[in-house]
């Protein structure tokens, strides 16, 4: 039975969602022709790709991180979204919003920053109030391109922007040492400043993964790239080597894009890759 809950070391990592989003197979892929998803259909909701919305609470080093805030409230005018869920999620859990030391975001995506901050009269409050919001430059810089910010970035407005005239921005390095336990990993292409997140504790490890892939069968497709990718070619480039990586040194995954919990690893059968749930 999955597990919301794991623990690496002395780090606990706890699984939490905002709900799913799904999406009609060409529009999101729309470079893989739909009948090369047929050796894959397990992985498909009635020829249609489902991705939970996960975030991860991470205790470690006397801190409280959460990787990722969802994609937000639930609109008005969409009531049927199964969207909107973390803080039902957080209450569910036991956790509260004050305990968050932490925001790290490993993309700026609309659907990684949604609880960033709650809108109160005409101004934003942050949504955990006690956190300071950890981010990538590089990202910063591409979710402000007027070129670039509506398409790829459309809530950066509400949910991204404030938070500088707040003063909770930090920037985080490639390769950073966030607490003793968690380092920053760069992994370009799908956003310029995409990050994933390392833990290393007790002799043990795991990988935040981010949307460095979206499906389970993109382990063993790493060629096929989403029209989120933002650059496709680098996007490939950084998902093969890190692959290679968590396969090789058999590290941990959580991936938040994968059937909730999704915690598992990368293992080689018959000379192919494939994703183990826990």
């Amino acid at each position: 039975m999955a597990t919301n809950v794991i623990r690496v070391g002395r780090v606990e990592i706890l699984a939490l969602s905002d709900g799913s989003l799904e999406f009609d197979l060409c529009n999101f892929f729309p470079t893989i022709p739909e009948e090369q998803w047929q050796p894959y259909e397990a992985h498909l909701h009635e020829h249609r790709v489902r991705f939970n919305l996960g975030s991860y609470l991470i205790r470690s080093d006397g801190k409280t991180i959460l990787v990722d805030t969802g994609l937000g409230p639930r609109p008005a005018d969409a009531p049927d979204a199964q969207w909107g869920q973390l803080l039902h999620d957080f209450q569910a859990k036991g956790v509260r919003l004050e305990e968050v030391d932490m925001v790290v975001m490993t993309h700026l995506h609309r659907d990684h920053v949604g609880w960033n901050l709650t809108p109160r009269g005409t101004k934003y409050v942050p949504t955990f109030p006690n956190a300071r919001y950890w981010m990538s430059r590089k990202d910063w810089e591409a979710c402000h391109q007027p070129d670039v910010q509506p398409a790829r970035f459309p809530n950066a407005p509400t949910c991204v922007w404030p938070l500088e005239e707040l003063g909770l921005i930090e920037f985080m390095r490639p390769e950073q040492s966030l607490t003793r336990d968690l380092t920053t990993v760069p992994t370009p292409g799908h956003t310029p400043g995409h990050m994933c997140l390392l833990i290393t504790s007790g002799g043990e490890r795991a990988l935040v993964l981010g949307d460095a892939a979206h499906s389970p069968v993109q382990l063993q497709e790493p060629d096929w790239v989403s029209r989120a990718d933002m650059d496709p070619d680098l996007t490939r480039q950084t998902r093969k080597a890190l692959i290679e990586r968590l396969e090789r040194e058999q590290i941990l995954v959580a991936a938040g894009h994968f059937e909730a919990p999704g915690f598992g690893r990368i293992v080689r059968l018959d000379g192919r890759r494939y994703w183990r749930g826990l």
